[in-house]
């Protein structure tokens, strides 16, 4: 595995330098085991295209999404409030993340507690990478004309109207875009949103992300794309339960786009 950098804020405040922009890692690009390879993918792509970066590290802390989905307003608040704190004293003004979760919260609900900055998700910014011909692709890799269907994250989607920048990034590697039956505008939820994630699912015919994996592998895509940590597990688990893993993976946009660079 190739070296990488990962710079914090109170590294790069104390020799008197500020980034471009803040990645704000989240709580899944920290713990879970299978979303680290996201945050580095993405951290590779940052240093192989030179933006400058710095994450908070032990200063962040969740955002507060899963409090206030779950009816939990005083923790969600106490959660935004610090995590303001620490931005504002850093004089943040751009944030990119890789969980729509976070993304809509820094995004639509932090303003209101004093924090408002350009929030892009990481969909966004590698499109704008690639449009700007900072990230050169081979075109060719693993998925070279393969199919590849995309799975619509809520708070990406529906919530904040970000459609096109994925896909533009998954047609950015010479593959075959497919999409499921409901997308986009009427995408269906992975299961594990407004704090379901934390929880089983309540006695029914079908568990939601079952539904959603079933459509996916209807479109014989060989690959699932996705922009979001809980997106990720949940259609991981949906392929693992209809025993196809070994045909069909589960990747998100920066792996797929760290792979086909070569990093």
């Amino acid at each position: 595995m190739s070296t990488y950098k990962v710079p914090t804020m109170a590294e790069m405040s104390a020799s008197g330098d500020s980034p471009e922009i803040l990645f704000w890692v989240g709580c899944a690009g920290s713990f879970d085991e299978r979303y680290k390879a996201v945050t580095q993918a993405f951290v590779k792509i940052l240093n192989k295209v030179g933006v400058s970066f710095a994450v908070l590290g032990p200063e962040e802390a969740c955002t507060g999404d899963p409090a206030r989905r779950a009816g939990n307003e005083f923790l969600f608040q106490m959660q935004a409030v610090a995590n303001v704190q620490v931005m504002n004293g850093y004089n943040i003004k751009k944030v990119v993340t890789a969980c729509p979760h976070c993304f809509n919260t820094i995004k639509n609900e932090y303003p209101a507690l004093g924090g408002n900055y350009e929030v892009i998700h990481h969909s966004q910014f590698l499109q704008q990478l690639i449009n700007e011909g900072k990230v050169a692709l081979q075109g060719g890799g693993e998925f070279k004309g393969k199919k590849i269907t995309f799975h619509d994250s809520c708070y990406l989607g529906r919530a904040n109207d970000v459609y096109e920048a994925p896909r533009d990034v998954i047609k950015a590697l010479d593959v075959e875009l497919v999409e499921m039956k409901r997308c986009k505008t009427k995408g269906l939820c992975c299961g594990a949103g407004g704090a379901q994630m934390f929880k089983e699912p309540e006695n029914g015919k079908k568990d939601i992300n079952i539904e959603r994996t079933e459509e996916a592998l209807a479109t014989g895509a060989s690959a699932i794309a996705v922009g979001c940590p809980f997106c990720l597990t949940m259609m991981t688990d949906g392929v693992k339960n209809k025993e196809r893993e070994h045909d069909v993976q589960v990747y998100d946009l920066a792996e797929m786009i760290a792979k086909d660079m070569g990093i």
